[in-house]
């Protein structure tokens, strides 16, 4: 599998910081699962970041700081729950491990030959996540973003103005941006979409069927 299409460095910066929430992590997650490129360049930042820390003059803790660390210690926690498993997700290619441990709801119509199954997080996230499943030769409305949109492809494969993108690319689309995506795999075309915001779509057919359309 070659990938050609990667999240942008301050994307990667912001994973391996730690200041992604929960959404847009899984969604840069499942891109690093499959791409040893960006693997490689979330390492490096994380080892950058680990020497400045080391490099940083202590700084003296609290007067309270170690009672309060035992006072936490000595409370009961309770036991996690084990993680439930998503019926279904077992069989859809490429889609990370730890996602298919995730619930998800079934999978519902949003427009001709697509759609939309929500994968329900284990916290509240701003971001929600789904999977987007269109039929081969599927052509979408051209469409913007009240926010932003990141999608990894699992299978199959979609092409618009910004190129290519196949198994294991990763498309970054926002307001700036106008979309008008074609399926053009043979198979169906599967994405895991991490979205905040809604989804816009343009001219006048666009407008009579927003309504309609929910993601």
């Amino acid at each position: 599998m070659t990938i050609h299409h990667h999240p942008p460095d301050e994307l990667l910066t912001a994973f391996a910081a730690g200041l992604l929430d929960l959404g847009q992590h899984v969604a840069i997650a499942t891109h690093l699962v499959g791409c040893t490129h960006c693997r490689d360049a979330v390492r490096t930042m994380e080892h950058v970041g680990g020497a400045v820390l080391a490099g940083l003059p202590p700084t003296a803790m609290s007067s309270g700081a170690f009672a309060s660390v035992a006072a936490r210690l000595d409370r009961l926690v309770a036991p996690a729950l084990p993680p439930r498993r998503a019926a279904g997700l077992a069989d859809i290619p490429g889609l990370p491990p730890f996602v298919r441990e995730y619930a998800a709801g079934p999978w519902r119509w949003i427009a001709p030959k697509v759609h939309l199954r929500p994968i329900q997080l284990p916290e509240a996230s701003s971001t929600r996540v789904f999977l987007l499943k269109s039929r081969p030769g599927t052509r979408m409305i051209e469409h913007t973003h009240t926010g932003f949109e990141m999608s990894c492809v699992l299978t199959g494969s979609f092409v618009h103005a910004g190129g290519h993108f196949g198994p294991g690319d990763f498309d970054l689309g926002d307001g700036d941006d106008d979309h008008e995506i074609m399926i053009d795999s043979q198979d169906d075309c599967i994405c895991l979409i991490a979205m905040e915001g809604d989804l816009k779509l343009n001219g006048m057919i666009g407008r009579l069927l927003q309504p309609l359309i929910r993601m």
